[in-house]
């Protein structure tokens, strides 16, 4: 199991997309890809966008599945804003793949 630490990428505030993307490629692919689960810690995020949350995760769902990504990574952490994003983007996802 592996454990991104968000903040250290982010700061208290998670909204730059490239960081995102470097994220997504660097650890969530790699992590998925051995089938491996994955914990996204947002310990100290008082916040993010909706679009960082999209780049960060929605690619993971395409490849994988939305209900394999789900499983595979867990979210620890999160304020209820931070849910409430997370929520949105994967009930988007699962919609759009549908």
């Amino acid at each position: 199991m592996k454990e991104i630490i968000l903040f250290d990428y982010t700061g208290p505030f998670a909204s730059n997309k490239d960081a995102a993307r470097e994220i997504r490629e660097t650890i969530i692919f790699p992590t998925l890809e051995k089938n491996d689960e994955l914990i996204i810690n947002f310990d100290k995020i008082t916040g993010a966008t909706q679009s960082f949350v999209h780049a960060l995760i929605s690619e993971s769902m395409r490849i994988y599945g939305v209900q394999n990504a789900l499983e595979k990574i867990k979210f620890k952490s999160c304020n209820e804003k931070v849910k409430a994003i997370i929520t949105i983007v994967a009930e988007y996802m699962q919609a759009s793949l549908s």
